[in-house]
C-alpha cells in the first residue's frame, strides 16, 4: 500500500478534505490525512499524509506556517475575509508609513480572539455553525506567536501585501482584521497562499493535475515523500540489529553519545524507524514508523 507524503499546491475553492478525498480515490488507499487546514478560498502547501505516513500529521499539524496574504483596508465582513457578507465600508487615510507603525504590535506572542467563522466547538457545535443563524458567543483569547510580519507591496492605497510566519493556531484573517482596527479604518483579508508548512515550501509542491498526470502514468509514487522528511529538523541516530528489535518491541534503548534531544532513529539499513527522545543516553519511542509486518 502506498505510503509517505504528497505536497499539494491546494487550489481554490477546494477544502482540505475535498483534497484528501481526490487523493484517496486516485491512490485507492483509505488511509489520508492533511498536515493543516487551509480554507477554501486559500491556495498553497498542503502536505497530505497516506497510509502509515499518517502517524506524522499531528507533528506538522502543529508545526510553524508561513503566508503571503493581501490585506484590504475600509472593509468589514463577517467572516474577516473576501468570501463573507460586507458589514460596513469606512474611507481610508492610512499611508504605508501608518501601516507599519502599527506591525510591531502584532509581532511576538500575542493573544488572537478566534473567529466565529471558524471549526472550533463550543458546547459541541463548530462556531461556524452557529455563526451561520446568526449567533454569536464569547471566545476566549489564544495565545500565538507572530515571528515575522512584514510588508512586501503596496497594491493600492487601501491595499498591501503582507507575508506572515506564524504559530499554529494563527488565523490569518483575525490578524487582517485586528490589524484594521488598530488603523482605525478595518480591514479584511482579500487573499491567502500559503508558502510554508513545517517543512514543506512551494518548491516542494505539486497541483493535483500533476499528481493525476503521474497516476495515469503509473508513476504515482514517484511523488511520495518519505515520512522522515517532517522530522529533518532533528539529528539522526542509527541502531544496530541488535537494537532494532527493542526498538520495534516499544522497548527504550541505550545509546552513547547523543546529547538530551529528540531524534531520528534509523536501523543499520537507513529504514526509518521512529521518533526518540534522548534523555540520560536512553532512546524512548515518541512515535514509531516502520511498517507492521
Amino acid at each position: 500500500m502506498p505510503t509517505g507524503i504528497l505536497i499539494i499546491d491546494k487550489p481554490q475553492g477546494w477544502t482540505s478534505m475535498d483534497v484528501c478525498a481526490k487523493l484517496r480515490g486516485m491512490y485507492h488507499e483509505r488511509g489520508v490525512g492533511h498536515g493543516g487546514t487551509l480554507d477554501p478560498m486559500a491556495t498553497g502547501v498542503l502536505p497530505v499524509f497516506l497510509g502509515r505516513a499518517t502517524r506524522a500529521v499531528e507533528f506538522c499539524a502543529n508545526a510553524d506556517k508561513e503566508y503571503a496574504f493581501e490585506l484590504q483596508l475600509g472593509v468589514i465582513t463577517n467572516t474577516q475575509d473576501a468570501s463573507g457578507e460586507v458589514l460596513e465600508t469606512r474611507p481610508v487615510q492610512v499611508s504605508q508609513a501608518d501601516l507599519e507603525a502599527v506591525l510591531p504590535r502584532f509581532r511576538g506572542p500575542i493573544a488572537q480572539i478566534p473567529p466565529m467563522y471558524s471549526a472550533i466547538k463550543r458546547d459541541g457545535k463548530k462556531l461556524y455553525e452557529l455563526a451561520r443563524k446568526g449567533k454569536e458567543v464569547d471566545r476566549p483569547p489564544r495565545n500565538i506567536e507572530i515571528r515575522s510580519l512584514e510588508i512586501t507591496d503596496c497594491l493600492a492605497p487601501d491595499r498591501y501585501r503582507l507575508q506572515v510566519h506564524c504559530s499554529k493556531g494563527t488565523y490569518v484573517r483575525t490578524l487582517c482584521h485586528d490589524i484594521g482596527q488598530a488603523l482605525g479604518c478595518g480591514g479584511m483579508m482579500a487573499a491567502l497562499r500559503r508558502t510554508m508548512a513545517g517543512s514543506f515550501t512551494l518548491k516542494n509542491a505539486v497541483s493535483l493535475e500533476q499528481v493525476q498526470a503521474a497516476v495515469d502514468r503509473g508513476e504515482a509514487e514517484s511523488l511520495l515523500r518519505p515520512v522522515d522528511r517532517v522530522f529533518k529538523d532533528r539529528p539522526a541516530l542509527m541502531v544496530p540489529p541488535s537494537l532494532e528489535q527493542r526498538i520495534r518491541c516499544g522497548a527504550s534503548v541505550p545509546v552513547q553519545g547523543a546529547p538530551d534531544g529528540e531524534y531520528r532513529l534509523y536501523s543499520e539499513k537507513r529504514a526509518f524507524l521512529a521518533l526518540v527522545q534522548v534523555s540520560n543516553g536512553t532512546a524512548v519511542t515518541v512515535k514509531n514508523f516502520f511498517e507492521v509486518k
